[in-house]
């Protein structure tokens, strides 16, 4: 069974920074895109950032020069490294992930899965 858990969310006040974290575990074979993803009370879910296992990354242009995307495929976590958070960064952060993994004897995959969410408030 494959799970993402993430960490490192809180509350920071504006022009402050956090680092959140995203690992995957269970029998996983690959992992192609990981993502991470907002949503603000009221509001749709939107991309954030993204990166490909080659290391390509997108933003979205509201994030674009204040957070950095990356990740360790040796560990199977991506990175969302947040700078001069502003009040509208407030949101719970969830990260997603397409994973070719293996179970009851099979090859399954690739299949989305999304950790349970981490809370970011922006708030002085």
């Amino acid at each position: 069974q494959v799970q993402l858990m993430e960490s490192g969310g809180g509350l920071v006040q504006p022009g402050g920074s956090l680092r959140l974290s995203c690992a995957a575990s269970g029998s996983i074979l690959s992992i192609n895109a990981m993502d991470w993803y907002r949503q603000a009370p009221g509001k749709q879910r939107e991309l954030v950032a993204a990166i490909t296992s080659g290391g390509s990354t997108n933003y979205a242009d509201s994030v674009k020069g204040r957070f950095t995307i990356s990740r360790d495929n040796a560990k199977n976590t991506v990175y969302l490294q947040m700078n001069s958070l502003k009040p509208e960064d407030t949101a719970v952060y969830y990260c997603n992930a397409q994973i070719l993994h293996y179970s009851g004897g099979a090859y399954r995959g690739p299949n989305d899965y999304w950790g349970q969410g981490t809370q970011v408030t922006v708030s002085s």
